[in-house]
């Protein structure tokens, strides 16, 4: 039923690059901590960067649990559900790090997003994730649904923000500095943006 791959690229990085949604999951290190599982979407905020490596763009929101548990322990799995067509579940678990709008990568990193304009999404940071596990299976369960589009409420609620706004937000909100556990968050003040 199961398969391991080595490598993303084929049908298999056709099929990730396909899917209009896929799930993150993080979790601290402390047995009691939260376990953070989050949905992501927006055409072109994910990217393969090559075949052990892939990115998404982590914009603004409530608060920044990944962020949080990457700076920790860097543990992360994706996952993606074919809604559409054969079934079929991918998940990739590996180590992941939040790239950083001050770091000197951060630039480079945008250029595999050219789709995006970071300045109408608050973009904080770059999730970069190097795959340890690649598994696919079978999804026989998941249902089918159709993708309509993607929703403009992001974009239209974060685009009228500026770097000092921006930043205003951030601080204004319990769980972004710090994760629901009280680990170190996004880095505050926000460093402007280099876009």
């Amino acid at each position: 039923m199961g398969k391991t791959y080595e490598r993303i690229d084929g049908r298999l990085r056709d099929f990730i690059e396909a899917q209009p949604l896929f799930f993150t999951a993080t979790a601290p290190l402390a047995g009691d901590g939260t376990v953070n599982l989050s949905p992501k979407g927006l055409t072109g905020s994910f990217a393969v960067l090559d075949p052990g490596t892939v990115a998404y763009l982590d914009f603004a929101g409530s608060n920044a649990e990944t962020i949080a548990h990457l700076r920790e322990n860097g543990r992360i799995t994706l996952m993606w559900c074919a809604f559409q067509g054969p079934p079929n579940i991918v998940r990739v678990h590996g180590t992941g790090e939040p790239v950083f709008r001050d770091d000197a990568r951060f630039s480079g990193l945008l250029g595999h997003f050219p789709g995006i304009d970071p300045r109408d999404h608050g973009l904080r940071a770059v999730i970069v994730v190097h795959a340890e596990l690649i598994r696919d299976t079978c999804g026989y369960a998941v249902p089918f649904m159709a993708y309509e589009r993607d929703r403009d409420l992001h974009g239209k609620r974060f685009a009228r923000e500026d770097d000092a706004s921006l930043g205003a937000y951030f601080e204004k909100k319990e769980h972004v500095a710090s994760s629901l556990d009280g680990l170190p968050g996004l880095p505050l003040p926000l460093p402007p943006g280099n876009f």
